[in-house]
């Protein structure tokens, strides 16, 4: 018996959804019922009639259906998202070791919800909705997860709903931010600077939730940022696109010889200082430069003064289309980070783009370390933090790649 309007697709849709896909593209529709309305479920059928899946649809995304189920006796409706919000803190509590002070609760489709984000700092919950679907029941979902939180005994001030990614304007959403309000949830008391204090790896930082990038911290370098600090006793380090200042301060706090911090952008900076007063280090060195700039006029200078290298660029790619252009900015950045390195140094470098995958990225890994006339050994090989999970088959939760290399 059907239980939602019916779409039928092509056999290139039916095979992404068999191999664990979570994205059927309305090129790959073949049929579909006139019923279906944008922002709600639709059961998805091969073109021999077979179940595939049930999902948000929407006719104003390129992204014509975001998978739920693919159970066909899920009934979509708030007893089953409050279960999958239960199944999701329920996994970070565990991967976590029940540390859920400052922690993604919800990463979209790899949680089984899709264009859905939910990070905690402290007791501020920063949400990104991002699908149609998601955005007409955020009513049910939101009240249903600060219930559950606070079952827990983790307490939820304030709820900030930040909707100024382009992405919404995709799903034929507005671009507006601002506090959620409910019966159990008012509204922060006056005056409030959009601001939480949250402390990561024993280190403090002030989280710019209202205007900082994304939701105003990037939680998925955790794990790397502690690894990181592992090399750095007695080391001379030198932070590039340090943003905020997390690796410098990890570095510093692990006891590193001398750390300088470079990031381009003067507000970063500041927020990077403040974070380092908040922490009583007063020895970090702060330079607003253009990283690539900064590396060359290091080369052209002589001897580098540092012996470990730290790169977490933005990302270079945001499409397929760019993947070429940003091969070449991942491999010049870490070719002139290679030549600085005296042998026996440390480079630990990233990508944040899933476009630039990690086959990709250990290839030109491997091209700059030839072109620098060194050979690296890859002490560790690492992803995003646990809380932002990877779902097998969505390549899109996949995106984070974090090397630590040595010069030898």
């Amino acid at each position: 018996m059907e239980r939602y309007a019916k779409l039928t697709v092509s056999e290139k849709a039916e095979k992404a959804i068999k191999d664990g896909g979570v994205w059927i593209y309305g090129a790959e529709i073949r049929e579909r019922d006139p019923n279906a309305v944008n922002g709600r479920p639709v059961d998805v059928y091969s073109g021999r009639g077979r179940y595939l899946c049930t999902g948000f649809y929407n006719d104003r995304s390129r992204i014509a259906v975001r998978v739920l189920t693919t159970n066909a006796n899920d009934r979509i409706d708030e007893a089953f998202f409050s279960r999958r919000i239960g199944y999701a803190l329920s996994y970070r509590k565990t991967v976590l070791c029940g540390d859920l002070s400052s922690a993604r609760l919800i990463f979209g489709d790899a949680d089984g919800f899709p264009g859905f984000i939910v990070d905690k700092f402290a007791d501020v919950l920063v949400l990104q909705i991002m699908c149609l679907g998601i955005e007409l029941l955020k009513d049910a979902l939101i009240p249903c997860l600060i219930a559950q939180l606070r079952e827990m005994g983790e307490p939820v001030r304030a709820v900030y709903l930040r909707g100024d990614a382009h992405v919404r304007e995709k799903e034929g959403l507005p671009r507006e931010s601002g506090y959620y309000t409910c019966e159990t949830l008012p509204e922060p008391e006056s005056p409030d600077d959009g601001t939480v204090l949250i402390t990561e790896n024993g280190i403090r930082y002030r989280v710019d939730f209202r205007a900082g990038q994304k939701t105003g911290f990037f939680l998925d370098q955790k794990f790397n940022r502690r690894a990181a600090a592992a090399i750095a006793p007695g080391r001379t380090v030198l932070d590039c696109f340090t943003h905020t200042g997390a690796f410098a301060l990890n570095c510093a706090a692990a006891g590193a010889k001398r750390v300088t911090a470079v990031d381009v952008s003067a507000s970063a900076l500041e927020a990077a200082k403040a974070n380092a007063a908040l922490n009583g280090f007063s020895d970090i060195e702060f330079l607003q430069a253009d990283v690539f700039e900064y590396l060359t006029a290091l080369s052209g200078a002589g001897r580098s003064p540092y012996d470990y290298i730290i790169l977490d660029p933005p990302a270079f790619t945001k499409s397929s289309d760019t993947v070429r252009a940003a091969y070449r900015g991942y491999k010049e950045i870490n070719l002139k980070a290679m030549r600085l390195l005296p042998r026996g140094g440390y480079l630990s470098t990233c990508s944040c783009s899933h476009f630039m995958t990690d086959s990709l990225f250990q290839r030109m890994l491997l091209d700059a370390a030839k072109d620098a006339n060194v050979r690296v050994r890859i002490a560790e090989r690492r992803q995003q933090a646990a809380d932002h999970p990877i779902l097998a088959g969505a390549d899109g939760t996949e995106y984070l790649k974090f090397y630590i290399l040595q010069i030898v």
